[in-house]
Order: C-alpha cells, then structure tokens, then sequence
C-alpha cells in the first residue's frame, strides 16, 4: 500500500514531534495495520527533511520511504543510508532539483554512480527520481540517469 504525507520542509519539520505522534501516527497506524493485516507491504511518500519520523514509520510497520530528497535536511542518501539502512528500504535520491534538471549527461551519471555506491550495500534500495521527472529535464539527462543505472547498478 502506498500512502503519503508530506512533513517537511527544505530544511526543518513542519509540525512537532508531538503532534505527528498524537494526531498523524495513530491515523496512519490504522492503515498501516490494515494493509499488513492482508500481507501487504507498505510504502511512505514524504517530501522536504522527514526523516525525524523515520524511527516511527519504521517501528508502525513502514517498510518503504519514497521522495528522498537529498538537499534537504537530513536527507542525503549518506546519512538515511547510515541512520535507517536495515529498518527501511529507500526509493528515490536522484534530485530532480539538481543534475538531472540543470547538469551535464557526465553530471547526472556522476549522482546516480554516487548514490548507488553509497545505497546499493545490503540492499533496500531502488533508484528513482525524487519525484516525478519535470519537464525542464533534458532527455538526454533523463536517459542518462537510466544508463548509469543499468551500468553501475546490478541485477536481482
């Protein structure tokens, strides 16, 4: 099941600690214990700097956290890799505020040959844009971020 909530900004929370724990957490439980009642794994959408709830998406059943984006606070795939690798599986990272949109093909194959160095280890990791791909991404960057993929990436 994949669900969303966006909690951040670029650069703090958007609410406290204590009211996601009072009135976000128990709602979302409700879902999350619902979706794994059936078997199903459970997806999160966070955009901006949301990892400072990240342990408790991880301890309701959270499996997934999409978006990822790395210029924000506390979201670079070194410190989610090094803070939540083992409790949760990554999909995103590839900014689409960044190469992908404004640099060179050398750029974009640049990132995603980082960030796959830095995610790949011990799995839990799928590479994808932060969101969806924008139209002011050159299709030569875009392809590029797909052939770095395949090369650098590895297979099942």
């Amino acid at each position: 099941m994949w669900m969303g909530e966006d909690l951040g900004t670029q650069n703090t929370p958007m609410i406290s600690m204590d009211i996601f724990r009072r009135h976000i957490r128990p709602r979302h439980q409700r879902f999350i214990d619902l979706a794994r009642s059936h078997g199903l794994v459970v997806a999160l959408h966070t955009c901006g700097s949301s990892s400072w709830t990240y342990d408790d998406y991880a301890e309701m059943g959270v499996a997934v956290v999409d978006t990822l984006q790395p210029e924000a606070a506390d979201m670079s795939p070194r410190y989610l890799k090094d803070r939540f690798g083992g409790k949760l599986a990554f999909h995103g990272c590839i900014s689409t505020a960044g190469a992908v949109a404004f640099g060179s093909v050398d750029d974009v194959a640049a990132e995603v040959r980082e960030t796959l160095r830095i995610m790949m280890p011990g799995g839990g990791y799928a590479l994808a844009p932060t969101h969806q791909l924008q139209d002011n991404s050159p299709v030569e960057n875009v392809l590029s971020m797909y052939e770095a993929a395949r090369k650098y990436g590895r297979y099942g």
